[in-house]
Parts: C-alpha cells; sequence; structure tokens
C-alpha cells in the first residue's frame, strides 16, 4: 500500500459537520489502491476494561479521479464529539491510520487518534437555503436596456449602433430592467446579479467614486427600491457588486491625498509608498488594483475604513433590501476584514448571500465564517476545455470536476456559483467558435450539475463577442434578431431543474463510466430515484448502455418527455453527435 498516498487532515474539506448533528469524514488514497476503508470512531471518554470503546464503520467510494479515490462515511456522534481513526485494506495488508500514524493494529489509546473536539452548531456551514434552488442571471446594468434617455450620460450612443468600447455609454438603466422583468420570469430566472451600480467614472463602475450614491446614469434611489420591490413580487433575488478591494481614482478620500499628500487625513485608507503619489506611472508608488493607477487599494486593515465599507454594506441591504453581496477581488483583501464584514451583514439580513469573486481554490473563505460561496471559475475552465477549446476528453473532465467537489464540503458544493461566462470572460458562443450544437451541450452541464447557475445577460439569445469590451454588447431585443431556438433550450433546462429537484442540489452525485472518450456521464441520485445525464461531446454517434439493470424500472427522458419501461436488463441509449439525454429512473428496486 502506497501510504504516501494516503490523505487526511481533521479539519476543512476532511473532516466537517454537514448538519447539527452529522460528521462527514474523507480520506483519499492512490487510485485502485486500496479495496475496503473502514472508519474507527467513538467518543474519547469512553472506555472498558483499560481499552477505549469505538464502532467500525465502512466507508463508501465517494469518487475517484486520475490520481485519487475519495472515501467519505456520514456518523452522528451521539455525545457531539468524535475520536476517529482509518482501517485501510488492499491485497496485501490492513494498516491502521492515526493521528500518530500508520499501525498494524488499533492503538488502545483514544489518545492516538483524530479528534473533532465538538460539533458546534454555530459552526455549522450554513448557505442560505434559498440560494441552492435558484437561477441567476447577470446584468451589466449599461448594456442591459435603455428605459430612460432622460437621464442618458452626455455623448450617449443609439442603443446598439456601435461596437462595445471601453469608453462608449448606450444608457442602459434600471427603468430598463424593469422593462423586462417579465422577459426574465418567462426565461425562468429568480435571481439577478447587477455589476457595480454605485457613483463612478467609467461605462463598467467598477472605479467606485461614491459608496452610497446610485449613479445617475442608472437612476435614483426611489426607481432602485421599485426595481427590487418588483423583483421580489416575482420571486426574483436580488445581488449587488462590492468593489471594497479599491476604490476609484475620484473617490474623495483618495483625491484628498492626491492633493494633501503625507497631511492628508486619508492617508491611511490607502498604501502609499512614498508622496506625492504617481498616478501615471507604470507601477505607481501605491498600491492599485493591479498597476492601474486609478485604482487604487484600499486598507482595509484601517478601522475607518471598515467602519466606512460596513456602513456601505449594510446601507444597502437596510434601505432597498437587496438579497446579497457579490465581492469583488475578494482573495486579496484579508480573512479578518470579511469575518467582520459577514458579522455586520448577517446581523442585518441573516439570509443574506454572500459570493466571493474567487479565481482558484477557496477552502480559507468557506469555513463559514467568511463567505457563502464563491465564482465556481474551476468548472468554468473545465466545461471551455472540454466544450469550446477541446482540449480535454470527457474523462478528464470527470477527473477534474470529481476533484474540484472533493476540494471542498458537500455542504459548499450546494452554494457555489456556477458560470460560464461573464462581463471578464469572452462570450461563451465565441468560445464555441459560434457553434450553437456546443453551446447547447454547455447549457445542459451548467444547468443540471450541482451549484447555483447564472447565465450572463444574452447568452440565452446568442450574443457574441470577443473579451472585453466585446462581451459587453448591448441587448438585443428585436425578437427577429434573437435565436429563439436557443432561448428555448435554456428556458426548458431551466424549468425541468426547478421541476426535478435532482437536476439542482437533492442527492448525490457520481461520474459513469463510459468507453468513449468524449461522452459525459453523471447520475444524481436519492435511494429511490436516479437523473442520469449524458452529454456526447463528439461529432459522432454512439450507444451508451447505462451500468445498471433497469427491468422493470420506469425511464422517463425528461427532455423530450417520454416515458417507457425498462423490459431488458441493460438500455442502450442512442446519441447523435453533439447530443444530450436526460433521464429519470423511478426504481421499483434501488439501484445504489
Amino acid at each position: 500500500m502506497e501510504k504516501s498516498s494516503i490523505i487526511h487532515f481533521p479539519a476543512d474539506q476532511f473532516v466537517y459537520a454537514a448538519d447539527n448533528k452529522t460528521l462527514h469524514i474523507k480520506i483519499f488514497t492512490k487510485k485502485d489502491d486500496v479495496l475496503s476503508v473502514s472508519l474507527l470512531h467513538g467518543d474519547q471518554y469512553i472506555w472498558k476494561d483499560g481499552k477505549w470503546v469505538y464502532e467500525q464503520t465502512e466507508m463508501k467510494k465517494a469518487g475517484s479521479d486520475l490520481h485519487y479515490d475519495y472515501w467519505l462515511a456520514a456518523i452522528t456522534p451521539p455525545y457531539r464529539r468524535s475520536r476517529y481513526g482509518f482501517a485501510l485494506t488492499n491485497e496485501k495488508e490492513t494498516v491502521i491510520l492515526t493521528e500518530k500514524g500508520f499501525y498494524e493494529t488499533p492503538p488502545a489509546d483514544s489518545g492516538y487518534y483524530f479528534n473533532f473536539p465538538y460539533l458546534h452548531e454555530s459552526e455549522v456551514f450554513q448557505a442560505p437555503a434559498w440560494v441552492k434552488d435558484t437561477v441567476w442571471y447577470q446584468i451589466f446594468p449599461e448594456r442591459f436596456a435603455n428605459g430612460n434617455p432622460a437621464i442618458d450620460p452626455e455623448g450617449t450612443l443609439p442603443w446598439g449602433s456601435e461596437e462595445p468600447t471601453p469608453a462608449n455609454f448606450f444608457g442602459g438603466d434600471f427603468e430598463g430592467v424593469i422593462e423586462h422583468l417579465d422577459y426574465l420570469v418567462e426565461l425562468g430566472i429568480n435571481g439577478i446579479y447587477f455589476t457595480p451600480v454605485f457613483k463612478a467614472y467609467s461605462n463598467h463602475k467598477y472605479d467606485t467614486i461614491d459608496y452610497l450614491e446610485l449613479d445617475p446614469q442608472f437612476g435614483t434611489k426611489e426607481t432602485l427600491k421599485k426595481l427590487v420591490t418588483e423583483c421580489h413580487k416575482r420571486g426574483i433575488r436580488v445581488m449587488l457588486d462590492a468593489v471594497f478591494n479599491h476604490s476609484g481614482y475620484y473617490f474623495p478620500p483618495f483625491q484628498d491625498v492626491l492633493k494633501n499628500g503625507d497631511q492628508s487625513k486619508y492617508k491611511d485608507w490607502f498604501h502609499p509608498h512614498s508622496f506625492p503619489l504617481d498616478t501615471k506611472a507604470e507601477r505607481p508608488n501605491y498600491e492599485t488594483f493591479a498597476f492601474v493607477g486609478a485604482m487604487p487599494k484600499l486598507n482595509t486593515k484601517n478601522t475607518d475604513v471598515k467602519k466606512y465599507l460596513f456602513k456601505v454594506a449594510k446601507y444597502w441591504i437596510e434601505e432597498f433590501n437587496i438579497d446579497g453581496w457579490r465581492l469583488d477581488v475578494a482573495n486579496e483583501i484579508d480573512h479578518q476584514f470579511w469575518r467582520e464584514f459577514r458579522q455586520a451583514v448577517k446581523t442585518v439580513k441573516p439570509d443574506l448571500y454572500i459570493l466571493g469573486e474567487v479565481w482558484h481554490n477557496s477552502m480559507p473563505w468557506l469555513r463559514g465564517d467568511q463567505f457563502d460561496a464563491v465564482m465556481n471559475y474551476p468548472f468554468t475552465t473545465n466545461v471551455l476545455n472540454l466544450l469550446a477549446a477541446k482540449t480535454i476528453t470527457a474523462q478528464q473532465f470527470a477527473d477534474n470536476m470529481t476533484a474540484v467537489l472533493h476540494s471542498y464540503p458537500s455542504t459548499v458544493n450546494t452554494a457555489a456559483f456556477n458560470l460560464v461566462g461573464s462581463h471578464d470572460t469572452p462570450r461563451i458562443l465565441t468560445e464555441c467558435g459560434d457553434s450553437k450544437d456546443h453551446l447547447k451541450l454547455v447549457f445542459t452541464l451548467l444547468f443540471t450539475f450541482i451549484g447555483s447557475p447564472c447565465l450572463y445577460y444574452g447568452d440565452e439569445i446568442g450574443l457574441n463577442g470577443e473579451m472585453d469590451p466585446g462581451c459587453r454588447k448591448c441587448m438585443i431585443w428585436d425578437v427577429e434578431k434573437q435565436d429563439r431556438d436557443m432561448f428555448s433550450h435554456v428556458q426548458k433546462l431551466i424549468s425541468l431543474r426547478k421541476s426535478e429537484k435532482l437536476l439542482a442540489n437533492e442527492g448525490e452525485l457520481e461520474f459513469l463510466k463510459t468507453d468513449f472518450p468524449n461522452l459525459v456521464a453523471f447520475r444524481k441520485f436519492t435511494p429511490s430515484k436516479s437523473v442520469i445525464v449524458l452529454v456526447n461531446a463528439s461529432d459522432d454517434e454512439v450507444f451508451y448502455t447505462l451500468p445498471y439493470s433497469l427491468k422493470g424500472q420506469l425511464v422517463r427522458n425528461l427532455y423530450s418527455n417520454e416515458d417507457f419501461a425498462g423490459e431488458a436488463d441493460t438500455l442502450q441509449v442512442k446519441l447523435e453527435g453533439l447530443d444530450f439525454s436526460i433521464l429519470s429512473i423511478d426504481h421499483a428496486n434501488p439501484i445504489l
């Protein structure tokens, strides 16, 4: 047995409270190196005849990728605490793993074992329950709809008359969004994520001038209140974008530092290296977002900065009843700031959704004391590599996503913010080489996977565009110019996700083995039901045999709404090139 490949730490994704009573415990082993794993667990204070009393629970293999097998056990410690170890067996040996190392037989002293000291209800990771059933729609307000030309900024262009640039304006505003809320309801959307709406210089508004005022090109505070109210009437949640990592060039405290230098009372709001500040340098003499001189980094350790930003965060919740904050460049702000931020906003609205922009492994932010979720860019990357760039096979996709899922507790995965495009990426249709068949498969994966999916405005009607600014085109409202077939496909997938909870976040997920290099197959299941998703990423026709006995089982194609009973032991599914199938199976006999 390759002991150096056995991985477990008594924290994070390896052991966590799944709910108020249940512990999930995981261990990773080299792929195909271990035949079985048993969890040895018990209360550290229960002994008999001088030996620790423990019980043994078989762990199930919850997934495998190219390198590892992932083993999971769920236990309910009667006194909310547990010492535990592992018995690992292969063809040659059985070894015992404890916190103090490997042994041939289980140590009799509980002090040798891993320790979960106590399951505190306050430490159970709990994202807002409503997020798990939310389908998001990201709106770049300047480019969605112009409902009130009277408030257009100077130089506003006719809607969609030119290609987007970093500096042009088309007059999108809140009234335009209100006018099209019923369109979003028709599509099936029940959450809107707005990029920044606060007073700023640019068209993207990530360079804030005043965090407590709306940009006048979007409308008044009364209009925003109306927008939120109209969204809530339709069952749509509203999430705003908070840019707390940096301000804009014209943010008054930064202007004061530019004017007064070392004598400015705001100098400690930022990170100056020397004075006067040089805003034109290739690498400014103060800290910024990237090296953008117009975006000075805020000092979030400073007491006055924290007081101000927490006031901002609470203000828009208290006065406008928003439902979430998306946090820009969240990984470059200190953890303590986010801990205090969470306490501040959750006190005002306990079920507020806190979403961080983190592009890499995010476990340090997802321990229950900071964010409810992060933007799931690993999902984005793997979907694009499979269906757009075509640089990985379906098996590699399954391996990569299995590794991603096991990098976090299951409680975290169900609230993950899944996306395939945004204002920071090329349009997904463009990534797919303008292939609508590939785009349909992208959406099929997006709306059937674990997490909370997000659609970037216009992707559902076939908007294309290169990287920023090309991805920020004006929304097309002329129905004759919309791809209504794509709209219907997305609408159907969202409807299925809402009606069949296994397509959302109920049950468990496992990838299925296939003999086809470009066929993604996974199952989401409970003891009484399974939904199997098949996505053929190749141009070739395939016939996939489901790896279960389905005789006597009721099978339904959820997308075509066709029913058929399993009459043979196996069922073969035909998929054309760039085709998919979503099958529901009600188990006469469980196939777990």
